[in-house]
């Protein structure tokens, strides 16, 4: 009886510190038909190993697609270390299959709330990184996780490495899907616990840092709080990257950051955008709530409005402020004629570019009237299926860097190395502020003038490109570095009296070659005359 308690001693101390391929040997393969065998009833946390690979295999990383690899998937002796360690690899062909190698790590009476030693997370950690769309498989990481949680895998627990819960990787990952799944399974307060990887923000704030706009809304719509504030003083809308200072190529990007900052904005009770702020600063108006103050003006967050009757905005913003008592509008005037960006005091209430955010007291603002578009070059063309943009394109005129007025029409340099034609200017429904819309040269561009389904001006694929005003230059046919010549006055007057071609109207591609072509031959021919009889001269 001695022995053979020492021996089953000895093998329980072997399977917790080494999980040896020798004490899953000693069990028949029979045994591991059944989805979960005897399970350990405490969890432990794994010894790292390496992932196992076939002999003379041509690959670096696992892949169970290959009836090699599958064969060691399925092999009785390999051990769970082995099995965490192929989890680990972030490759899509290991985390398309992520219910399989977890379906196999629970055979081997793996507990649900096991341990990877190297990283310190759990397999549902590893299920909600798994359904990140393009390298996992969301659906296959939800009949796992679905498994998992039906065999009490705890929701709240937390890798020490990343003080991160399941949760807090779906919101990362931006998985909505787990999210649905988790907080069915979870404890109310999982839903706005902080982690210290992110300034002790919660999964909202996680999601908006990441541009996950999938799991923000799934968030919101479970009740997540967008007013916490992390240690830095921040609430989710406040950490959404800004979209000015993305690059040109992020055009995408930004869009989803306008969105997203809305999105959390909007979720803020009207009359509650400052709710920490102390009470005694509204003694009057504690019982009208903003929306309430709309309502009976006929008026909401978003609609065009006139202040004084002399500009001319966009509503963001009503309630209750710090800078003083009673409730106040915030507009985002069309022009910059205002005094701030949407924050003062340090303390934000709206978001827009700077010297376009003003507060009025909401007597003075009244409903702007429908306006007939007009008919300016730049005015975005819009397919029949596309949504309008949310800002009026404006007529064209700005100024670049060196205080020079750029029209629709004008030759500008982009960056300092693209020449083009300016044939939009005004806002945009992807990216706050103005923009400019160039039709290039070269085909070096992004696009043919639309983003998103939305047309601003027609031009060749690869020959448009957007840009704000600071990177944009007017250039007069060749530089003079003598300032604007007689030569580049004539260019210019010349230029400027050539009647404009409408882009509002349908070309085809033909057209615009055939036009361009035509264009370019008669400024090579004419111009060195011109610089001929300049020199006469």
């Amino acid at each position: 009886m001695i022995k053979t308690n020492s021996g089953a001693i000895a093998l329980l101390v072997r399977m917790t510190k080494e999980e040896t391929s020798e004490v899953e040997e000693a069990q028949p393969a029979s045994e591991f038909i059944s989805p979960v065998h005897e399970p350990r009833k405490k969890p432990i946390v794994h010894p790292s190993a390496q992932a196992p690979l076939p002999k003379d295999y041509a690959f670096t990383f696992f892949d169970p697609n290959d009836p090699a690899c599958m064969e060691i998937l399925t092999d009785p002796r390999t051990t769970i270390p082995e099995l965490f360690a192929i989890i680990r690899q972030w490759v899509p062909q290991v985390q398309h299959k992520i219910d399989i190698i977890g379906t196999e790590i629970l055979k081997r009476g793996c507990h649900v709330n096991d341990r990877d030693g190297l990283t310190d997370m759990t397999l549902l950690h590893y299920c909600c990184k798994a359904g990140a769309h393009g390298v996992g498989d969301p659906e296959a990481a939800l009949r796992l996780s679905n498994q998992l949680l039906a065999l009490g895998a705890d929701v709240s627990l937390r890798s020490r490495w990343t003080n991160m819960n399941a949760l807090h990787y779906a919101a990362y990952f931006d998985v909505p899907e787990l999210i649905r799944v988790l907080l069915k399974g979870s404890k109310p307060k999982v839903l706005n616990s902080t982690c210290s990887d992110f300034y002790h923000g919660t999964a909202l704030h996680i999601a908006a840092s990441n541009l996950c706009l999938g799991a923000v809304k799934c968030l919101l719509e479970h009740g997540a709080n967008p007013t916490v504030r992390n240690d830095k003083g921040q609430e989710p809308a406040e950490v959404v990257p800004d979209p000015m200072d993305m690059s040109l190529d992020k055009a995408e990007a930004a869009m989803v950051a306008k969105e997203l900052k809305q999105l959390l904005l909007d979720a803020v009770p009207l009359s509650c955008n400052l709710c920490n702020l102390p009470r005694a600063t509204l003694p009057n108006y504690d019982n009208i709530p903003g929306n309430l103050m709309l309502s009976s003006l006929g008026l909401k967050l978003g609609d065009r409005v006139v202040l004084d009757e002399t500009k001319t905005g966009t509503l963001r913003f009503c309630g209750t402020t710090e800078f003083a008592s009673g409730q106040w509008v915030g507009i985002e005037l069309d022009e910059p004629e205002g005094k701030n960006d949407g924050s003062v005091g340090g303390i934000r209430y709206f978001i827009c570019p700077p010297k376009q955010g003003i507060f009025a007291p909401v007597s003075k603002i009244s409903k702007a009237l429908e306006q007939t578009p007009s008919s300016v070059t730049s005015t975005p063309v819009l397919s029949s299926s596309a949504p309008a943009p949310r800002n009026k394109p404006l007529s064209g005129v700005s100024l670049d860097p060196d205080g020079v007025k750029v029209e629709v029409g004008d030759q500008v340099l982009v960056a300092g190395q693209k020449q083009g034609i300016v044939r939009f200017f005004g806002k945009t429904d992807f990216a706050p502020g103005y923009w400019f819309g160039v039709e290039l040269e070269q085909p070096t561009g992004k696009h043919d003038g639309s983003v998103f389904g939305v047309r601003y001006f027609h031009c060749l694929p690869k020959y448009g490109v957007f840009a704000p005003p600071s990177r944009v230059q007017r250039i007069a046919g060749p530089k003079d570095p003598q300032g604007d010549g007689p030569l580049v006055k004539k260019v210019h007057q010349v230029t400027m009296s050539q009647p404009k071609r409408n882009f509002n109207a349908m070309r085809s591609p033909k057209d615009i070659t055939s036009e361009s072509s035509i264009s370019r031959l008669l400024f090579c021919c004419w111009f060195p005359w011109m610089l001929r009889a300049e020199m006469q001269t």
